[in-house]
């Protein structure tokens, strides 16, 4: 009995045992045994993706502009070919930004920013642990970058008499008061005074006052001035200050104060009685700075004023209220004859004139 008592625990124990083993077999990480049906298993390694390679390396830098400004927000990419991908940030305020975290690789930067042309650097080494400085990187305005420029009212004007200015007649008589664009924007009134000093001080002018001061000198005009080289001089001094009077009041102060433009406006197109009409009108009727026609209140009150002024320096013979109507006369004539020369005759005389400035439509 005890024989069997005995063979019975050692049977036993040899079963606890295989279960036992059996049990390890399962347990162990290195089994080759199949995986049971039904259980999840723990992956034996984490791979990380391109993108979250990670290093011990970092890239940094400054984007500016052509100026030395920098770019904040320039989208900034920094790529490298095979699994390790690309990495993208925004510039800070100052233009910097970095890249850390890198693992060895060949990398390139790739930089683009609103309205600028893009950049792309050379391909560059990254070793473990080092730190790579980019050189300076400038984008430049992009050639294919559409601006609009939209010049306001006084820009326009400056650049039309800017134009004007360059008008004379054979190249060398000037011709700055005519206006050839028939809607030209109104002077300034800065430019009423700028053209009228130009148009005084402009050396073929001093040529047109002698011509005047010869042809009265010639008639016997203003008989008190006398004869000779003196009684010349002396119409040549009063003659330019007739013309200054004349062109100071009449088309800078008075213009200025009344709202007026001093110039002749080209008609150029319709029959000879429509332009005559209209260079004749145009003594007597002008254009005000906004747009609408007025009574040429400037030219005519200058004119007047000229001859008026004139009675502190002609001859006493040649003073009082009649020389002044007198003169008056003279220059309303004068100014008629002008506006007809001026607006069939000049046109073709002043090379300087654009083809697109042919007056009334």
């Amino acid at each position: 009995m005890k024989i069997f008592q005995l063979g019975s625990t050692v049977v036993l124990l040899a079963i606890v045992c295989s279960f036992s083993a059996v049990g390890q077999a399962f347990s162990s990480p290195n089994s080759d045994l199949p995986d049971a049906p039904g259980l999840p298993l723990q992956s034996k390694a984490t791979v990380q993706s391109p993108v979250e390679a990670q290093g011990t390396a970092q890239v940094t830098g400054v984007v500016t502009d052509v100026q030395g400004i920098p770019l904040p927000e320039a989208n900034v990419t920094l790529s490298a070919s095979g699994k390790i991908g690309e990495r993208s940030t925004l510039a800070a305020s100052d233009g910097s930004f970095t890249f850390t975290g890198l693992a060895p690789a060949e990398y390139r930067l790739i930089v683009t920013s609103h309205g600028l042309d893009s950049f792309t650097s050379a391909p560059f080494d990254v070793k473990a642990g080092e730190s790579v400085t980019s050189p300076p990187i400038a984008l430049k305005i992009s050639t294919t970058t559409s601006i609009d420029v939209v010049a306001g009212p006084e820009q326009i004007a400056l650049a039309q008499i800017h134009e004007q200015e360059k008008q004379r007649v054979f190249g060398v008589f000037q011709n700055f008061y005519t206006s050839y664009i028939w809607d030209a924007a109104p002077m300034p009134a800065n430019q009423k005074f700028k053209l009228a000093v130009r148009s005084l001080i402009d050396p073929p002018q001093f040529l047109i006052v002698a011509g005047i001061a010869g042809a009265e000198h010639y008639n016997g005009t203003f008989p008190g001035y006398g004869p000779g080289i003196e009684g010349y001089a002396k119409r040549y001094g009063a003659a330019f200050a007739d013309a200054t009077t004349s062109r100071l009041v009449g088309q800078a102060v008075l213009p200025v104060l009344l709202h007026q433009d001093p110039r002749y406006f080209y008609q150029g197109s319709g029959g000879v009685g429509s332009r005559a009409l209209h260079s004749f009108t145009s003594v007597f009727v002008t254009r005000g700075d906004n747009g609408k026609r007025q009574p040429n209140y400037s030219h005519l009150l200058g004119s007047l004023a000229a001859g008026a002024v004139s009675n502190l320096y002609h001859p006493e013979g040649s003073r009082g209220v009649d020389n002044t109507f007198k003169t008056f006369g003279i220059s309303v004539g004068g100014n008629i004859a002008g506006n007809l020369f001026r607006e069939f005759v000049l046109r073709g005389l002043v090379p300087s004139v654009p083809s697109y400035a042919n007056g009334k439509k």
